[in-house]
């Protein structure tokens, strides 16, 4: 089996003829999909699910994603609905071929409970994919994948995840945000909504007056 790492937090497992994509957000690759009539969605984050192109991709092609009642909900909306089966934590499927274990339910928290959506962790053949959360699943894991940067994260975390999965090896993913552009403009508006002051970031170079 291989997996395959695309931008941010979109990964694929191939083995033989079998092809399974996880969380293909708006940062992932077209190839990506190549192959693909299987995807898993953690959640209806943007960055973990990008509706638009599925949308274009189901028009010509059979897509059938996997995923919480709101990423169905989300799917309703454009149109595609019909295309998403609902999985909750505690479930076991069988996709593409792969045996997929549902685990965990919630957002990892940012502030103030936010953005408190579901979110669920998927084992697929052993491999731990937990989405947007640091949950710690109770069934056997030996590649996690772990997420590396994030407005909710945090490296303790991350490590005291891995520690207690205690998998034979990790990947990090959900790390797109560890770029300057991207990682700017998320903490920026956390900083902006939450921080309870007037926030400004001073251009590289540039001064403010105090």
């Amino acid at each position: 089996m291989r997996l395959v790492k695309f931008t941010h937090a979109c990964v694929r497992l191939d083995d033989g003829d079998r092809r399974l994509l996880v969380d293909p957000g708006e940062w992932a690759e077209t190839e990506a999909f190549d192959g693909v009539t299987d995807i898993l969605v953690t959640h209806e984050h943007d960055d973990h699910v990008d509706l638009e192109r599925i949308v274009e991709l189901a028009a010509s092609r059979p897509l059938r994603l996997h995923g919480p009642e709101s990423v169905r909900s989300i799917a309703d909306k454009a149109g595609i609905g019909d295309t998403v089966t609902v999985v909750t934590a505690g479930d076991v499927f069988e996709v593409a071929g792969f045996t997929v274990t549902a685990v965990g339910g919630r957002h990892a928290e940012i502030y103030d409970g936010l953005p408190g959506c579901p979110n669920l962790g998927y084992v697929v053949d052993g491999v731990y994919h937990p989405g947007d959360s640091y949950f710690v699943p109770d069934v056997p894991v030996h590649t996690l994948l772990v997420p590396a940067a994030a407005p909710w994260g945090r490296h303790r975390e991350a490590i005291e995840m891995t520690r207690a999965i205690a998998p034979a090896r990790a990947f990090p993913i959900h790390d797109r945000a560890l770029s300057t552009d991207v990682g700017y403009g998320n903490f920026d508006a956390w900083m902006g909504m939450k921080g309870g002051t007037d926030y400004t970031r001073i251009p590289l170079g540039q001064s403010v007056t105090l």
